[in-house]
């Protein structure tokens, strides 16, 4: 729901960008807020009906209306009706709340360079290192991304990757109003299929990668992958579109834009191109464009991520040689890749956010390009409940392909039982990798005996969780940073 300071309008105002199919009641009412909680409806309020995975918002439009909510936008009028509510029915309930909620706030991503980043893996990332790379060139910058949201230094705790289209605009009003020039987001699959980013003007967009994920969502990859081209289908003429032309996928997501279409690759021929000189524990060594660049951070997949950085930052009108030499002073984001030394055993822990197999691939393989070959790797990893199982023996596989020892245990169980999770993962271990293999449901104990099981050198990768500061078992979110337990128990353990 919208706050005190909003602004108000004639809901025939916020209309005028919706097909409306009929309409029933009241007439015109002013309107000072939207929701789509029917708890915070009340007068002067718009409450909208969404058809969601879980609930349908049309079981609560008697509520919303018992409160006193001014209109109503639906799919299907209710059988029951007041006359002093205007009921609104619409093919499509989320498609019209984004599109009235962009009125709402005065279209603020017209006023803003708005870049949207999808893909499977580097979304924040991406999103991260241009909001730091643009504060940087002197420019107020706002970010909406999976760890947090921020406009310039202000940090806004961030629920969902893409917030619904009400807090979008919101929080893209918000930054209009702070000054923000250009605002960086994470654009996920779900925001597109649910139309949280529709009515927004981007100026450009920009795809990472495509690997299996979200498929107790999408259903089948297909769909998965449509959801991310929908993104790039929708920009305008006046935007870009920049691919990772060395994605199988990357080309796929150009085929139907209206945009200008860019790509950005290490292998082949493209707009914006780079080569790997040295990829080392002290960061990468790149040729970008025929500059000699190096970088803070580690890994081909970061390699990736800082070349379509690099590319959307010209793309908006930077020099590209003061982009390079910002973005070499640049840090990850929160999560990703992030080391921590013990101080005693010079024991290497690495904390990543890596939760799909791709990502684990990618972070497994950059630790093997990067050690030495007296450190070995132990591993501790899981899979979240009540999300895609497919990918959880796959996983398992991946961790114990690439690691001496691997330890399995719980992400975010949620809903489910964690055992049931360990036993799809355990599925994925092949006969000769039995023996390395330890199952422990105890997050906590799990990062404990990782560390009691390194030798000095070794390294330890804690995956799944990175930046997230709780572990979710039965709805109820505990306290749970794999950073601090993994500090914790280096100190435990005299490590």
């Amino acid at each position: 729901m919208t706050n005190a300071a909003s602004p108000t309008h004639p809901l025939s105002a916020l209309l005028a960008d919706v097909a409306v199919r009929r309409q029933h009641g009241a007439t015109n009412p002013i309107i000072q807020a939207l929701t789509l909680d029917s708890r915070q409806a009340g007068p002067g309020t718009v409450f909208f009906a969404l058809r969601g995975a879980q609930t349908d918002g049309h079981q609560f439009i008697g509520k919303a209306v018992a409160l006193g909510a001014a209109a109503v936008v639906c799919e299907e009028m209710p059988a029951e009706q007041q006359a002093d509510t205007l009921y609104i029915e619409v093919a499509d309930s989320a498609t019209a709340m984004a599109r009235m909620a962009a009125t709402f706030y005065g279209h603020p991503s017209r006023q803003l360079k708005l870049v949207g980043i999808t893909g499977t893996n580097g979304k924040t990332t991406c999103a991260t290192l241009l909001h730091k790379l643009f504060r940087e060139l002197g420019y107020h910058v706002g970010l909406l991304s999976t760890v947090q949201n921020q406009i310039d230094e202000e940090v806004i705790p961030a629920t969902h990757t893409t917030p619904d289209a009400i807090r979008l605009n919101e929080l893209l009003a918000r930054m209009v109003r702070a000054g923000c020039t250009h605002t960086f987001m994470e654009v996920s699959s779900h925001a597109v299929v649910q139309h949280r980013v529709t009515g927004l003007r981007f100026a450009g967009g920009i795809f990472t990668n495509l690997s299996h994920d979200h498929l107790d969502y999408h259903g089948t990859f297909d769909n998965y992958l449509r959801a991310k081209k929908g993104f790039f289908d929708a920009l305008d003429k006046n935007a870009f579109a920049l691919t990772n032309a060395d994605d199988k996928r990357g080309p796929v997501m150009l085929q139907n834009t209206a945009a200008a279409r860019e790509t950005y690759s290490l292998r082949g021929p493209a707009t914006f191109r780079a080569r790997l000189i040295e990829n080392a524990v002290h960061g990468l060594h790149l040729d970008v464009d025929g500059r000699d660049a190096q970088f803070r951070l580690i890994g081909v997949f970061n390699a990736y991520n800082l070349l379509a950085v690099y590319g959307a930052a010209v793309l908006l009108g930077e020099d590209a040689t003061e982009v390079l030499t910002v973005l070499s002073g640049l840090t990850s984001a929160p999560g990703r890749f992030e080391p921590l030394l013990a101080p005693k055993s010079r024991i290497t822990g690495i904390v990543d956010y890596a939760h799909t197999p791709d990502a684990l691939e990618n972070v497994l393989s950059t630790i093997a390009d990067i050690r030495q070959p007296s450190q070995q790797v132990i591993t501790v990893v899981g899979c979240g409940g009540n999300r895609d199982a497919a990918k959880r023996p796959v996983m398992a596989n991946l961790a114990c392909q690439g690691s001496a020892r691997v330890v399995l245990t719980s992400d975010n169980p949620r809903f489910e039982d964690p055992n049931e999770i360990l036993r799809q993962m355990q599925a994925g271990v092949q006969a000769p990798d039995l023996g390395k293999v330890l199952t422990i449901p105890d997050r906590r104990e799990a990062i404990k005996t990782a560390v009691a099981l390194a030798q000095p050198g070794d390294i330890v990768l804690v995956a799944g969780k990175g930046h997230e500061t709780y572990q979710e078992i039965q709805g109820v979110r505990a306290e749970f940073d794999d950073r601090k337990v993994l500090a914790e128990m280096f100190d435990l353990l005299g490590k």
